[in-house]
């Protein structure tokens, strides 16, 4: 039923655009979620696109803007007016504005910027010189502070005078004489206090802070860690110079989780949605060209136990039930030792838990396996030599593919290079080298048992 009523209201909704109702599609679209906003007008085509820019304002837009998906949202403010778009992105929030503008050309930047109002646009300029994916750059400074000798009676006159403005008022900050972080103040502590307390004496000075270049995935655990609906970032000397929110930090947790599963099938930075054929084809080229080289050196392999495989020829069938079982374990200890890091949960002692884990885990897992094969190779083909063969390798390959799963993105992590590009085809390549040596070199060295 409620499915039914949103196609109802969708399609009056799409009649109100084509016959240009602007006053009955203003009152029926005004009373959607914002949300649901952006969900209806990235389903219209471009022509009632460019009807639903006519019919709202800069103020409305904005908020349907701060609802899209950052990916798409390049497509929508280069095709409408430049003016409009500059209006919209000067409604944003700033941090918001400046994501959006990070997507665009340096010249479709500084045309926006140019025609926008000189304060919006100082303020967005303040916000696009940070580094990508750090504090700098996610944070808002569009936040309240005061100083520390306020007393609450004029800290809450000047908030009602800021908050319309601010993104949160729920943490406010306190600044010394310099101007410095001093401390925090809940909007609890500052309602229950008297008319008369010092903010200096209400507030907390027990407060988190991060430097403005920290990088955006650290920010990240900080929130999670402390349970934090905002966090102050300061320069080097501890000046505030803004605060990252909770909704900031979602997206970046959103971004980090699609990045790291991107790298681990070897496609980071190709978006299936809005890459064309032709550069999703030349990102992913150069994995898969290593990972071919890497392919001819397996081809390689087998062809030197070539006379192994004239003697004992069944030997071959098991090539890729070997390969195929020792590239899935691999990927799976891979997993879960990127996410592990990822979290931060991982210390000296707890890599050398997490190793001795994975090793155990390989063993059990490898051994089971292998005797499942041996009796399938036993019932199957009648040859218990055989199936010992297969159960050994199967048991050894697991053991190492789990440990180089867990291994690899550890190093890498040591030697400060993202651990998911460590990705599931590299780990499956390297675990095919290593059970085609393992599984060859058991069978040559028992190949009087099997002839």
């Amino acid at each position: 039923m409620a499915k039914t009523e949103e196609a109802l209201k969708q399609k009056a909704l799409e009649r109100f655009l084509i016959e240009e109702e602007t006053k009955a599609f203003r009152k029926e679209f005004s009373a959607l979620h914002p949300y649901d906003q952006a969900v209806f007008f990235m389903e219209q085509k471009q022509d009632n696109r460019m009807r639903i820019y006519a019919f709202l304002s800069p103020k409305e837009m904005s908020d349907i803007m701060e609802n899209i998906d950052l990916q798409s949202t390049e497509k929508y403010i280069t095709e409408m007016d430049s003016n409009f778009a500059s209006m919209i992105l000067a409604e944003m929030a700033v941090d918001d504005a400046v994501d959006i503008l990070q997507e665009l050309t340096k010249d479709e930047v500084a045309s926006f910027l140019t025609i926008m109002d000189h304060e919006p646009a100082n303020e967005i300029k303040d916000l696009l010189h940070y580094e990508e994916k750090t504090a700098g750059s996610i944070m808002t400074t569009e936040y309240v502070s005061f100083m520390e000798n306020n007393t609450k009676a004029t800290t809450l006159q000047e908030m009602k005078e800021l908050a319309p403005d601010a993104e949160t008022i729920y943490y406010t900050y306190v600044l010394d004489e310099n101007k410095k972080l001093a401390g925090v103040l809940s909007l609890r502590n500052l309602i229950v206090a008297e008319d008369d307390e010092v903010v200096g004496d209400i507030m907390s000075d027990n407060v988190v802070s991060v430097p403005v270049g920290m990088d955006q995935e650290e920010v990240a655990k900080m929130i999670r860690d402390y349970d934090f609906l905002a966090l102050p970032v300061v320069d080097f000397q501890n000046h505030l110079l803004g605060i990252i929110t909770v909704d900031d930090i979602l997206d970046v947790m959103e971004e980090e989780a699609s990045d790291d599963y991107s790298k681990l099938a070897a496609v980071s930075d190709v978006d299936v949605t809005a890459t064309s054929p032709f550069i999703a084809a030349k990102m992913r080229l150069p994995w898969l060209i290593i990972l071919l080289f890497l392919g001819m050196i397996t081809a390689s392999l087998i062809g030197s136990f070539e006379e192994t495989l004239e003697q004992v020829p069944i030997v071959a069938i098991f090539i890729p039930l070997i390969a195929g079982m020792a590239g899935n374990a691999g990927t799976q200890s891979l997993a879960v030792a990127v996410r592990g890091i990822a979290m931060g949960n991982y210390g000296k002692e707890a890599h050398l838990k997490f190793m001795l884990r994975e090793i155990t885990t390989g063993v059990l897992v490898g051994g089971v396996c292998g005797i499942v094969v041996i009796l399938m190779i036993f019932f199957w083909k009648g040859n218990i030599f055989l199936g010992i063969l297969v159960g050994i390798a199967i048991l050894a390959t697991l053991t190492v593919a789990t440990l180089s799963g867990a291994l690899i993105p550890i190093a890498m992590d040591k030697l400060k290079i993202d651990p998911a590009v460590a990705s599931g085809p590299f780990i499956t390549t390297l675990n095919d080298i290593t059970s085609v040596i393992i599984y060859f070199g058991l069978a040559t060295a028992f190949m009087r048992l099997l002839v």
